[in-house]
């Protein structure tokens, strides 16, 4: 028995170059589509994840601009500020505190990085204090300082590749010329930990020649209210407080700007898809229509004609949607290395993510339009006038 479908799919094989072109159509946009949705929430997981990975969720520093100078921190900027200890003492006693950690940022010139030099990061960190932070930081050889106030680094695992270090070599401070020995090297964590040389504080410190910190990670109680707790201190005199939450909150709507105008381009190439879906069908629907005349007087109702020519734009939709969801889950790692070009400062890991919730939205999306552009061609379908089209030529 030949099923409405099965005749819609006869049909489309009639002019099949320009079945092809359409669904090609249909199929970019579903791609874009769905990329977009995958980008939005995959750049979102993994900028919460490296917000996680810094084992603290407010940063307290000497007073300024806060996204510079947590720039600063964490791309390796100069022109740091300083402060002292007792900053962070003063902190780790209130209630809502769980853990803080003092951090000393150094950047010294290397003439041996890159063709005209370049700066190496230094973080002078508390090694009882800091790692408990950070229990994720997994090592792929050796481990954290054996003493706290000894000549040794641990390095992130890039940097390590950079400088072409393992455990128990010696790297030389630049500038200072102060020999240091690796005690360890971690794993790619695909943070800015990767790119960063680790130094008990107080080595860093005496190397320094400064009793200041630059920074305080703090770690709030599970059940603390953060916001309270921010507001607190920004009460502290000459410091400025960095929420990660706030942060994120910035980041995202940069990103968000981008994506309303990816978004716009989306719905163009979902249009113009459609608009191929109403020719393809429509031309279609003329090509035939003396055979929709011989139906009718066969006695095939209006309603007949319009499920079958209806049929057509459904088989058509779906067939490219679910074409272009297969092609952007199998493209979707070569379409974050696009836009970590382009975004240069994306966090870490995989910046599209396409599940199966996304991927049913983006096909609901192309049925529902699709479906709503076929209704002119079915309408004009169904009501054919039988002994008008068998007449004409």
């Amino acid at each position: 028995m030949i099923t409405p479908f099965g005749i819609a799919y006869r049909n489309l094989l009639r002019k099949r170059i320009r079945t092809v072109l359409t669904l090609a159509g249909i199929m970019l946009s579903s791609w874009v589509l769905v990329s977009l949705f995958g980008f939005n929430q995959g750049y979102e997981t993994a900028l919460n994840r490296d917000i996680d990975n810094m084992g603290y969720q407010l940063m307290v520093m000497a007073k300024g601009c806060p996204y510079e100078s947590a720039t600063l921190m964490l791309q390796g900027g100069k022109g740091i500020r300083y402060m002292d200890e007792k900053v962070m003492h003063d902190i780790a006693k209130r209630p809502e505190v769980q853990a803080v950690t003092p951090i000393l940022m150094q950047a010294f010139f290397d003439p041996n990085k890159g063709e005209n030099g370049g700066i190496a990061g230094y973080f002078g960190v508390d090694p009882a204090s800091f790692p408990a932070m950070k229990p994720f930081l997994k090592f792929k050889k050796g481990g954290w300082f054996k003493d706290p106030a000894g000549d040794e680094v641990v390095m992130g695992y890039e940097a390590a590749e950079l400088e072409q270090r393992e455990v128990g070599d010696q790297i030389m401070v630049p500038e200072k010329n102060v020999p240091l020995k690796v005690a360890g090297i971690l794993e790619r964590t695909g943070t800015q930990d990767d790119g960063t040389i680790f130094v008990p504080l107080k080595t860093l410190q005496k190397i320094s020649q400064t009793d200041k910190i630059t920074t305080v990670g703090i770690k709030g109680k599970k059940d603390a209210d953060l916001a309270k707790l921010e507001n607190d201190l920004y009460q502290l005199p000459d410091v400025q407080v960095v929420s990660f939450a706030q942060v994120k909150q910035t980041i995202m709507k940069l990103i968000g700007t981008a994506r309303v105008m990816v978004l716009s381009i989306a719905v163009i190439a979902l249009l113009i898809a459609m608009v191929g879906v109403i020719n393809t069908v429509l031309m279609s629907v003329y090509e035939r229509k003396q055979e929709i005349g011989i139906l009718k007087t066969m006695g095939a109702m209006p309603g007949d004609i319009f499920r079958l020519v209806w049929c057509e734009t459904l088989i058509l939709c779906l067939g490219g949607g679910m074409l272009g969801i297969v092609q952007a889950v199998v493209f979707a790692n070569l379409t974050g290395v696009l836009v970590r070009r382009l975004l240069p400062y994306a966090p870490g890991g995989a910046l599209v993510t396409i599940d199966a919730r996304l991927s049913l939205l983006t096909l609901a999306i192309i049925l529902v339009v699709g479906l709503l552009s076929g209704l002119y061609p079915a309408w004009r379908a169904g009501s054919v006038r039988p002994l008008e089209s068998i007449r004409s030529e």
